[in-house]
């Protein structure tokens, strides 16, 4: 798997322990605003998304180390305000957890996400709110936000 530099990511630093970034982090109903349906907290999981009647998505985990990294593959997906709106299919999110001095660093990467698809200013401007307050708020505080995703 190649990431490169053109795939959104974006990163947190908390003063948990990478035990409790995973834990949050395999828990997307707690801080991924939408409904979620079914589970993603083992290998070969798969969930649902749903946010209103513009997005769905389906996700399979097909990478879960705990403490370590965790990565989705979406298989099928639906964004209902794009041209093509299967622009996540085939698309995998990444969460790669590690130790930075007494800290935790949790890097967030959507790897086919990029500039040259037209829901990246919408979909990555989510996502960056969803990494930095949802699930930073779920990390250090115990309960997710609900944010309004536009």
């Amino acid at each position: 798997m190649i990431m490169t530099n053109n795939d959104f990511t974006t990163t947190i630093l908390v003063d948990q322990s990478p035990k409790q970034v995973f834990d949050a982090i395999n828990n997307p109903q707690n801080w991924w605003s939408g409904e979620v349906e079914g589970n993603a907290n083992s290998l070969h999981d798969e969930f649902t998304y749903r946010y209103k009647d513009f997005h769905m998505s389906r996700q399979r985990v097909v990478e879960f180390i705990p403490e370590q990294k965790v990565v989705w593959h979406v298989f099928d997906s639906i964004i209902n305000y794009v041209e093509d709106k299967e622009e996540w299919t085939g698309t995998d999110i990444v969460f790669e957890i590690s130790k930075l001095g007494d800290k935790t660093e949790l890097r967030f990467t959507h790897l086919g996400l990029h500039p040259q698809i037209e829901c990246f200013d919408s979909c990555s401007s989510s996502w960056s709110r969803l990494m930095q307050v949802s699930l930073f708020a779920l990390i250090t505080t115990g309960k997710g936000e609900r944010l309004v995703l536009a």
